[in-house]
């Protein structure tokens, strides 16, 4: 090796030694609704070292109150009453859109099911006790149903997921608002007795091992675990499945709030699939720490723009171009 090579090689290991030491670590925690995408997210983006732990969205919303992460990530907006305890303010911030899906396991079944909202309300009422009650038989016209009891299954952490349900399920049922109520994540009294899973690998999970259950997780879920899941009645009346095409459709909000807090569950229109929502992170306006505000702040315009080609792949909708014109905006709030 001569005398230049050394010298170059000398550079190269002293650069990449002080790129390793700069490197910022950033913690960040919350759902689990889009915990595929934040990890490999936090694999590509190299200015700085994301640790996402995907603990459920009240959770994430809790370790954000307490200080305990840099940031935290929720499938629910936080409430008014949540955004008045913490000590300082933060920004919503919109990161994909993903569907929520009724997945099943019903030995003998192959048919993709169809579910009305009544029915998806019935049965997490307790009111359709049986697979072969007439209101799915109404949905599912021509599919042998069996006559054995549905066992629902729900989430036992504080969840997003549970949230977009909750928040489905007050929409298209009064009984539903008026006995459970609408956007429940936690402390929820389901009135079905059922079973309960940590996480949405959790409930796929109990899904996939318990015959003649019903359950609910965000799509990427079923399509890793290679659960069924059904079409939904939407309000125009046409039963859909979770696609690109059909949770983009329900993204076009007319007028979005300034500060993103919205619901996008049982939109209007034909191709719009009715279980849907943003998920979020929760980003403090203040970040005192000048590395970590340049390094979230460079990861949210790397979010934006590089980081949304990932979506499809893993069952997300990127995000409107004019919602992601707005959060652009948003970042150079931060300070």
């Amino acid at each position: 090796m001569n005398r230049t090579t050394l010298v170059n090689v000398v550079a190269l290991a002293a650069l990449a030694a002080c790129t390793a030491v700069a490197q910022v670590s950033i913690n960040a925690a919350g759902a689990t609704f889009p915990a595929a995408i934040y990890q490999q997210w936090g694999e590509e983006f190299r200015a700085a070292r994301i640790n996402y732990q995907a603990v459920g969205s009240g959770a994430g919303i809790n370790q954000l109150t307490m200080g305990t992460v840099d940031f935290g990530a929720s499938d629910m907006p936080m409430t008014d009453q949540q955004m008045s305890k913490l000590s300082f303010k933060v920004l919503h911030f919109p990161t994909v859109i993903g569907a929520v899906v009724p997945v099943y396991n019903i030995p003998g079944i192959s048919t993709r099911l169809r579910f009305s909202p009544q029915t998806l309300a019935g049965i997490y009422l307790g009111d359709i006790i049986k697979w072969n009650d007439s209101r799915l038989a109404a949905d599912n016209p021509g599919v042998k149903l069996p006559n054995a009891d549905v066992l629902t299954v729900h989430r036992s952490d504080g969840s997003g997921t549970t949230f977009v349900w909750c928040d489905y399920l007050g929409k298209v049922s009064s009984t539903w608002k008026t006995k459970v109520g609408g956007g429940c994540a936690t402390a929820i009294r389901w009135p079905a007795s059922g079973l309960a899973g940590k996480g949405n690998e959790g409930v796929a999970g109990m899904i996939q091992q318990t015959p003649n259950t019903i359950g609910y997780v965000e799509l990427v879920y079923a399509s890793k675990q290679h659960l069924p899941f059904g079409e939904v009645k939407n309000q125009s009346g046409k039963y859909l499945a979770a696609t690109l095409a059909s949770v983009t459709a329900a993204a076009a909000v007319p007028n979005l709030p300034p500060d993103f807090r919205v619901s996008i569950t049982d939109a209007p229109g034909p191709d719009a699939y009715p279980i849907c929502s943003f998920t979020y992170l929760l980003i403090p306006e203040k970040i005192p720490d000048p590395g970590k505000r340049k390094a979230i702040t460079e990861f949210l315009h790397w979010m934006l723009t590089t980081g949304q080609k990932d979506a499809p792949g893993l069952d997300f909708a990127p995000l409107p171009a004019a919602v992601i014109a707005k959060e652009q905006k948003q970042i150079a709030i931060i300070h």
